[in-house]
């Protein structure tokens, strides 16, 4: 596990805070990804609702990581940024895993959601803009949403 506050992506002028979290691909450790986010958020000044939205959004994100990214053995890393500006959070989720094709993880199966489907609605909903860039042909996935403040 590492934590590591970029000081090079620090803009005192423009107010950019960024920092990143490495974490095993293993359930027990998502809860560090949203403590590391309300810490943040906290210190820019979110409400507790913003506050709330957004570890909701982290955790669907990460948790599609872990459990597909690495198959059962988990023996993978997933990456989050989070970077703070004065009128923006990001935080982006990246891991070296099977990848997916994000269409098909957004696709209906007549009123049913696919498996994973529900997650990314959730982030999209939550989200002011999401990018999800996978192909299972290459490995890896990232997924990067955006909350305006």
């Amino acid at each position: 596990m590492e934590l590591v506050t970029d000081t090079a992506d620090v803009d005192v002028a423009g107010g950019i805070r960024t920092v990143r979290l490495r974490i095993p691909a293993k359930p027990e450790y998502i809860a560090l990804g949203r403590l590391a986010l309300t810490g943040l958020a906290q210190a820019r000044g979110l409400d507790s609702d913003t506050i709330a939205d957004l570890k909701l959004a982290l955790t669907e994100a990460v948790s599609n990581s872990v459990r597909h990214a690495y198959a059962a053995a988990g023996d993978g890393q997933v990456d989050v940024r989070y970077e703070l500006r004065a009128d923006r959070i990001s935080i982006e989720v990246v891991d070296d895993g099977a990848g997916f094709d994000p269409e098909e993880a957004l696709s209906f199966d007549g009123d049913e959601l696919s498996e994973g489907g529900l997650g990314i609605a959730i982030i999209r909903a939550i989200a002011d803009d999401v990018e999800i860039e996978s192909r299972p042909e290459v490995r890896g996935s990232r997924l990067r949403l955006v909350k305006n403040l």
